[in-house]
C-alpha cells in the first residue's frame, strides 16, 4: 500500500493504527508492505519511528513486538516536494519494484489518497503517466486500486468532472471512496436488524412509520481544522455522504444479495427517489456555534476560531427535510441534521412510529402515548433502542415508555474491529460492498446542491446557537411545523 499524506492526522489517528491493528489479529499478508508519501525528510528507518509512535498511542489491540517487527519490515519512505514531483514518482517506482523483490507483493498496489481533494485528479495523473497505476483489462494479474477519501468534490458538476478524472487512471471497481461510517458495525447491523427479523420488515413502511430522524452531533468544535472546514461546512462535510448513506440503507428495498451490484443498485433508488421540498427555507437550517460555556469550560466560538474570516458564513450546524417518492415511503419525512458543539457526541438512526389508538388508557396524556421507537445507535455506544410504554408498578393504570436496550459491548465478548480496519481488508481483498460508487456520489450531491445554491444566493450569516445546545432555533422549528420534535439523545 502506497500512503499519500500519510503524516496528516486521518493517517497518524486511525489508518496507522487500523493497520497495525489487522496485522495484530493476523488479517495481513506477509507480504504487506506500507510506502509512506510526503514532505519529511524522512528515511526508512525514520519513517518506521514515526509509525511506531502512532501505533503505541492510538492501536485498538495490544502492543506486541514480533507483530510490529514482521510490520515493521515492510515499512518504506518517499520524500516528495510535493504532489507534481515527477523525481518522486520515478523513486516510487523503484521502491515499489524492490518491495516486489524482496517481499513477493506480486505488483499489487493500492494508492491511499488521504489528501485535499482539490490533489485526488493530480496524482491520479501522475501514477498513470509513470506507470505505476495498471487499469483491471491488463495483460498481468496483479492490480491497482485505489482509496478516496471524503468529500469527493464540493458538488454534483465537480463530482463528476473528478470521477471521470479518477476513472480513466483506474478501472471503474478499482476506485474505493472510503465513507468510513459505512464500516462500523452498527451500519452493517441495521440491515441484519432489517432483513432478518420478521418483527420489523413487516412494519417497515407508510402505514406504520410517521417519521425517521438522522443525527450525527459532535461535542467539539473544529479541532484546528480551519484550513479544511473553512468553505465546506456541516453539509457538505458529513450530510452528503455519512447520512445520506445512513438514509439509503434505512430506506433501500431487500437486495438479491450483498453483492455490490445488488447492495448499491438499491442504494442508489432510494437516491434518485430523494424527493427535494419546494420551500427550501421552511425544509433547512443552518447555524454556526457561538462562544460561551460547554461542561463547565468557557469556548470560544466559530468565528473568533485560529484561521478563520470573522465574516465566514461556512455553517457549523445543518439540518434538511427530505422525502422518498416511493410507495413504501410516500408521506414519510426524514429529517437529517449534523452539527459540532452540540450537547453530546452521537450518531443514530431514530425510526419514530405511529402513535396507537388510546381506547383504553384515557388518563394518559395523548402528546406522549404509544409512541413507538427504534433508535439504532452508531456511535459511541453501539447497538439499538427499542421504546415500548409499560404500566408503571401499582393500582393504578399509568403508562409510561420504557427502554429494551442491545448494545455489543454487553452482548459479545469479541470488541468491534475499527471501520477503517474493516474498510482497508476490504481493499486488500478487493470487496467493494461497503465503498458507493460514481452513482450514489454523484446523486447525494444532487440532493444537496439545490439547499447549498439557496444558502450561497442568500449570502447571510449562519443562525447563531449557544455550545452545549442542540442547534438553532430556526432547526427546531423546522420540526414543530410538522407538530414533531427532534429526539434528544
Amino acid at each position: 500500500m502506497v500512503m499519500f499524506g500519510v503524516t496528516g492526522d486521518l493517517a497518524r489517528k486511525k489508518l496507522l493504527p487500523a493497520l497495525y491493528d489487522l496485522a495484530n489479529r493476523g488479517r495481513l499478508p506477509e507480504s504487506f508492505s506500507l510506502v509512506g508519501f510526503g514532505r519529511r525528510n524522512w528515511g526508512h528507518q525514520e519513517f518506521a519511528e514515526q509509525v511506531r509512535e502512532h501505533v503505541v498511542q492510538r492501536a485498538r489491540t495490544d502492543f506486541d513486538e514480533q507483530v510490529w517487527q514482521r510490520l515493521a519490515a515492510g515499512l518504506r519512505f518517499v520524500q516528495a516536494a510535493g504532489f507534481e514531483d515527477d523525481s518522486a514518482y520515478e523513486q516510487l517506482g523503484q521502491v515499489l519494484v524492490d518491495l516486489q523483490d524482496e517481499r513477493s507483493t506480486g505488483g499489487n498496489h493500492a494508492f491511499y489518497l488521504s489528501i485535499p481533494p482539490n490533489s485526488f485528479e493530480t496524482v491520479s495523473q501522475k501514477l498513470s503517466v509513470h506507470g505505476l497505476a495498471r487499469r483491471a483489462n491488463s495483460a498481468d494479474e496483479s492490480w491497482s486500486r485505489v482509496i478516496i477519501e471524503k468529500p469527493f468534490g464540493h458538488d454534483e458538476t465537480s463530482a463528476h468532472e473528478l470521477n471521470q478524472a479518477v476513472e480513466r487512471v483506474f478501472a471503474p471497481d478499482d476506485v474505493f471512496r472510503i465513507d468510513h461510517y459505512l464500516g462500523k458495525e452498527t451500519v452493517q447491523n441495521l440491515l441484519a436488524l432489517r432483513f432478518a427479523n420478521r418483527l420489523f420488515e413487516p412494519l417497515w413502511n407508510n402505514q406504520h412509520i410517521d417519521h425517521v430522524q438522522i443525527t450525527m452531533a459532535e461535542d467539539i468544535g473544529i479541532e484546528g481544522r480551519a484550513s479544511y472546514y473553512d468553505g465546506v461546512g456541516a453539509a457538505r462535510d458529513v450530510i452528503q455522504n455519512h447520512l445520506l448513506q445512513l438514509l439509503a440503507l434505512t430506506a433501500m428495498e431487500e437486495p438479491i444479495s450483498f453483492d455490490a451490484d445488488h447492495l448499491r443498485r438499491e442504494k442508489e433508488k432510494v437516491l434518485e427517489a430523494v424527493q427535494v421540498p419546494e420551500d427550501l427555507g421552511a425544509a433547512s437550517a443552518r447555524g454556526q456555534y457561538a462562544a460561551g460555556t460547554q461542561d463547565g469550560h468557557g469556548v470560544v466560538g466559530f468565528l473568533q476560531e485560529e484561521g478563520f474570516d470573522p465574516k465566514s458564513t461556512t455553517e457549523t450546524y445543518a439540518a434538511f427535510k427530505l422525502g422518498i417518492h416511493t410507495r413504501r415511503w410516500d408521506s414519510v419525512p426524514f429529517y437529517l441534521r449534523s452539527g459540532k458543539r452540540l450537547g453530546s457526541r452521537v450518531t443514530e438512526i431514530v425510526v419514530m412510529f405511529k402513535r396507537a389508538p388510546n381506547l383504553l388508557f384515557t388518563q394518559a396524556d395523548e402528546r406522549q402515548f404509544g409512541q413507538n421507537a427504534l433508535i439504532i445507535r452508531i456511535q459511541p455506544n453501539e447497538g439499538a433502542t427499542l421504546r415500548l410504554a409499560s404500566k408503571v408498578p401499582g393500582t393504578g393504570m399509568e403508562i409510561r415508555d420504557v427502554d429494551m436496550d442491545f448494545s455489543y459491548g454487553r452482548s459479545f465478548t469479541e470488541e468491534s474491529p475499527e471501520a477503517y480496519e474493516r474498510l482497508i481488508l476490504d481493499v486488500l481483498l478487493g470487496e467493494p460492498p461497503l465503498f458507493p460508487r460514481h452513482r450514489e456520489v454523484e446523486l447525494s450531491w444532487r440532493i444537496l446542491d439545490p439547499f447549498i445554491k439557496r444558502w450561497e444566493s442568500l449570502d447571510l450569516q449562519p443562525e447563531p446557537y449557544a455550545p452545549g445546545s442542540w442547534g438553532p432555533a430556526s432547526a427546531h422549528e423546522l420540526l414543530a411545523r410538522d407538530g414533531r420534535a427532534w429526539r434528544v439523545p
